[in-house]
């Protein structure tokens, strides 16, 4: 019975530490924060590098007339322009953003990272695709929902 506890142990220890390398931990931060800081900096090509040509944001959302909340769905695309475009000014964020990134877990090709930022938060899935990690999903909110109306 020991062997038997004792192999189960090691097995799922080898999966759980070859699942990630720490390499690929620092790799899935910094696809969170290019996406982010792409946005402080006014930097597309950053904001490209961290996404996945798929990539698709959601939100939820209301409508003014009909008050009625909708999901509202933004492409790597656009993503790329208002990374280019948005805070052009510099006036967009506070002088020292905030950017807390989240590992929630991590598996050999896929992750999910939680991303609080100054406003909002965003809930994404990272993948690993020819050894690189891109942003594919994005699920975020405002701090305070009422700014969704």
């Amino acid at each position: 019975m020991k062997y038997v506890l004792f192999f189960t142990i090691s097995l799922f220890t080898h999966h759980f530490l070859s699942a990630q390398t720490a390499q690929d931990s620092l790799d899935i931060k910094q696809a969170a924060l290019d996406y982010i800081e792409s946005q402080h900096v006014s930097n597309a090509k950053q904001m490209e590098r961290a996404l996945h040509p798929r990539m698709v944001k959601r939100t939820f959302w209301k409508d003014k007339a009909t008050g009625k909340e909708y999901i509202r769905e933004t492409t790597t695309e656009y993503m790329i322009l208002l990374a280019e475009s948005y805070n052009i000014k510099g006036d967009k964020f506070p002088v020292v953003p905030k950017k807390d990134v989240r590992l929630l877990d991590v598996s050999e090709k896929t992750a999910s990272v939680k991303l609080i930022a100054d406003e909002w938060i965003d809930y994404m899935h990272i993948v690993k695709l020819n050894g690189a990690w891109k942003v594919i999903n994005v699920l975020w909110q405002y701090n305070d929902v009422k700014q969704h109306d």
